[in-house]
């Protein structure tokens, strides 16, 4: 069954709630580091930890005041704490040493929630790939029929693919933890480099080994281009199934709902309107991504021009690739396959993938490869006349075997070895295994 609990796990962390949160836990573990380092009298971190709290509307009416979101919440929380320990409130601290320390929190906790994603995903896959392991259908290259293929070897790719996207989430989650305690500009001039290594430790974050003002956005940038990257991959087999429902294909489908309606129009209509969801919300990823990009090139030690960027897009990318994930896990699940369309979609070119393994049985029987293509390629537009022509007989095997130019070169039987899916299928096991499938 697919996991339900990651959306509202999600929202919860890039809510108000979740950032002040985290902010108040830096704020207080800094005056943890200099009550050790024998600055903070213990008496006034009792008092800070006993009465440090926020409330989100009074940030909010602070706030439109001062019009400083940082400001605003250490004044509100050292109302609540009272002298004379509010004093240490944020001493030593610049507004980003908070709010990239927590930044780099939400994302390394939104990179958990998505790999998860990712595996619950990943086993829904598995099971459609060991169901239709040996499951004939045509492959298809530029769209038009190649060689024969498995559904469940589709399936395995598909696997194989969300195994990557995994990696590079845990990639950009290593990347991304990340934080800093190292003042206005990065100099340390006014924490102990201690202080930053304590509260970093805590939080389950590594010192940046050196930053300005702020941690250098191409970390970021790496983070969402791991994010875009896993859209990507979605959009990727959002695709492929949306071309499989096509109604000359039909070789499998979106799970359609009892009272589901498919079009305001036409009664009849079963669109693939999850996938085609799945393919826009694709492209809100990558322009996402871009916009981190754009992020990384600031003036000097920093200025702000990221921070605006950075409140929309790391909530709704995550948010949003969380629900992608989640998404097609059931699109995945629920999709109807038509081992019967396949089958009929095979035949349609008339046996005419086989071209391939007779060209190179030509080869091996002593023809050049040059000689060997025009005899297979001349039998196969003859076998494509016969069809258009409205031949019930026409069939690719069947002229191959009338052409003495080539019929010369084989045993009776053996075209008919040659000419099988068993031939093109015998390395499918073998594929599994390397997948752990």
């Amino acid at each position: 069954m697919i996991q339900r609990y990651s959306r509202p796990q999600m929202r919860e962390i890039w809510s108000e709630q979740r950032k002040l949160e985290i902010w108040l836990k830096i704020e207080l573990l800094a005056s943890e580091a200099l009550c050790a380092q024998g600055l903070v009298p213990r008496r006034d971190l009792a008092q800070m930890k006993a009465n440090a709290a926020f409330s989100i509307e009074r940030c909010k009416e602070l706030e439109r005041v001062l019009n400083h979101d940082v400001i605003a919440f250490t004044q509100n929380v050292a109302e609540n704490i009272g002298a004379p320990a509010s004093r240490w409130l944020h001493f030593g601290l610049t507004s980003s040493d908070i709010i990239d320390t927590a930044l780099a929190v939400q994302m390394t906790q939104s990179a958990d929630v998505l790999i998860a994603d990712t595996e619950a995903l990943r086993r829904v896959i598995a099971v459609k790939a060991r169901q239709h392991k040996f499951t004939p259908m045509i492959g298809r290259s530029h769209g038009i029929h190649a060689e024969p293929t498995t559904f469940g070897l589709k399936m395995a790719l598909m696997y194989d693919e969300f195994g990557r996207v995994i990696e590079r989430l845990e990639a950009a989650r290593s990347a991304a933890a990340v934080g800093k305690l190292s003042g206005a500009v990065g100099t340390n001039a006014h924490l102990s480099p201690k202080v930053e290594a304590y509260v970093c430790k805590k939080l389950g974050l590594r010192p940046a080994p050196i930053a300005t003002q702020v941690i250098q956005r191409d970390i970021h940038a790496e983070f969402m281009l791991a994010l875009a990257l896993a859209g990507a991959s979605i959009e990727r087999w959002a695709t492929e199934f949306r071309h499989l429902q096509r109604t000359e294909v039909l070789e499998a489908e979106e799970f359609f709902a009892k009272g589901q309606k498919g079009s305001s129009a036409m009664p009849h209509k079963r669109n693939p309107i999850t996938g085609e969801r799945l393919t826009g919300l694709a492209r809100v990823l990558r322009g996402n991504a871009l916009a981190a990009l754009e992020n990384v090139a600031l003036w000097h030690e920093r200025d702000i021009s990221h921070s605006s960027v950075e409140r929309i897009i790391f909530p709704d990318s995550c948010t949003l690739l969380d629900y992608m994930l989640v998404t097609l896990t059931k699109l995945t699940e629920g999709l109807v396959v038509y081992p019967k369309n396949m089958e009929r979609n095979l035949a349609l070119s008339l046996g005419m993938w086989n071209s391939q393994t007779v060209l190179l049985a030509l080869i091996r029987k002593g023809l050049t490869r040059e000689e060997a293509y025009d005899l297979v390629q001349l039998n196969a537009m003859r076998t494509w006349e016969a069809k258009h022509s409205g031949r019930s007989d026409a069939d690719f095997l069947a002229q191959l075997k009338s052409d003495p130019a080539v019929a010369k070169h084989f045993k009776p039987g053996d075209l008919e070895k040659l000419c099988s899916l068993d031939f093109h299928f015998k390395e499918v096991e073998n594929r599994f295994k390397k997948l752990g499938l």
